[in-house]
């Protein structure tokens, strides 16, 4: 019993790390423009796409791609601010809210156009396979994309706090109209912001594409666990986002397991419930 407890709280522990890597691009943009992207999850499926054909028509495995795709997330998230998120930045949330929604529903048809709904799945990546760790047995997959999703979230961290660049968008998430003054280009920071923020899940795709499922809905599990994520660490605070990711990976594996696995979702709504009601800034955010 307590091999499989240990194992059910390692595999939470480590899917935490990845939504932490996803929710940290999701509070990146909301900070900067107090936009929320309810595509969020589509950008990860079409990363994982990508990944996926890498595979299939280049024998490129997904650890081997994962640059490429996060790149080219980077410059979809670039062209989505410029063509999408540029003319409504001042716009009424509401219709804010329907052009994110919008974007989910037209990223959503394509891939269900173009691939169909059926599951796909790389049959040999080369991190297929386990490890066991202090006893406790470990899909390889599952610990790349746990270290991938913690020097990716360094690496932002780092970038954020470390270098001019970071520091301005910062100065541009803080007060727009001053750090203009400063002479920060607001609207590259932006776009800047959105490239980034698409990029890491560019990079949680490619990384996810090694051991799960593909699917045209394979991102919308995720970009709910990454909205309850960013609650809960604190919308526009990365390092929050980053501790609520391992504390929900955690309540949703062990509430499978204690409890029941049809019911581990209900808990981590609830845990969202609570943290709306008593503490709405989230654990790191501000009011």
């Amino acid at each position: 019993m307590e091999g499989v407890f240990a194992q059910t709280l390692v595999s939470g522990i480590l899917i935490g790390f990845v939504y932490a890597l996803i929710a940290v691009g999701l509070t990146m943009i909301f900070g900067m423009m107090d936009i929320v992207n309810f595509a969020h999850g589509e950008y990860l499926m079409v990363a994982m796409y990508f990944a996926y054909w890498f595979f299939v028509l280049f024998a490129l495995d997904p650890l081997y791609s994962l640059p490429i795709v996060t790149l080219l997330l980077f410059l979809l998230g670039v062209v989505t601010y410029y063509v999408f998120i540029r003319p409504i930045i001042n716009a009424p949330m509401l219709s804010q809210i329907f052009v994110t929604f919008g974007i989910l529903i037209l990223l959503r048809g394509v891939a269900q156009y173009l691939w169909t709904v059926d599951y796909r799945m790389i049959p040999q990546a080369l991190t297929s396979g386990n490890v066991s760790v202090f006893g406790v047995y470990v899909g390889i997959s599952q610990l790349v994309a746990a270290a991938g999703a913690i020097i990716c979230n360094g690496l932002i961290f780092w970038f954020l706090k470390s270098t001019r660049l970071g520091m301005a968008l910062e100065a541009v998430a803080e007060d727009k109209e001053s750090a203009r003054l400063m002479g920060i280009n607001s609207d590259r920071m932006f776009a800047l912001a959105w490239g980034i923020g698409i990029a890491t899940v560019g990079v949680a795709g490619g990384l996810l594409a090694s051991f799960y499922y593909v699917f045209p809905e394979v991102g919308s599990n995720f970009c709910l666990m990454a909205f309850v994520v960013v609650a809960l660490g604190g919308f526009g605070s990365v390092p929050g986002a980053f501790i609520a990711g391992i504390i929900v990976g955690m309540v949703e594996v062990l509430s499978g397991y204690l409890i029941a696995p049809s019911l581990k979702f209900m808990f981590v709504l609830l845990l969202y419930l609570a943290v709306v009601f008593i503490r709405p800034q989230g654990l790191m955010g501000r009011k």
